[in-house]
């Protein structure tokens, strides 16, 4: 592929972020953690991602707010909104902004990492990593 995907995975729980950032590590991708939407905002202004994965709960920020905000400057960066406490009014908004998927917590890592590599896939043309 040649280019080495980068991931901004955002949650506010440390534990949770950490252990996903260090599994898909394993599985070749470049993570780079933030632990709120204001950090996350900040990092996508200051560097490239191919990726963005948010929780939706969260201080300040929810996950929904994060990519809005996210969108002014970057509209097609593609975003994973995940959730342990989903209802079908945070889908549909989700859906609408649009994310690439809305992903009840907890998921199977495998079924995480499928996701990721078929979003990269269609948004940029890569082979599957």
């Amino acid at each position: 592929m040649g280019i080495e995907p980068q991931l901004l995975i955002t949650d506010d729980d440390q534990a949770f972020r950490e252990t996903l950032g260090e599994a898909l590590e394993r599985k070749g991708f470049s993570v780079t953690l933030a632990s709120d939407g204001d950090q996350a905002v900040e990092l996508v202004r200051a560097q490239t991602f191919h990726l963005m994965v948010l929780d939706m709960h969260m201080p300040r920020l929810s996950g929904l707010d994060t990519i809005l905000l996210v969108r002014q400057w970057f509209d097609s960066l593609p975003c994973i909104l995940m959730s342990a406490k989903l209802d079908d009014q945070i889908v549909t908004t989700a859906r609408s902004i649009p994310t690439v998927e809305v992903m009840a917590k907890p998921f199977p890592l495998k079924q995480f990492t499928e996701t990721i590599r078929e979003t990269l896939r269609r948004a940029y043309q890569w082979p599957l990593i």
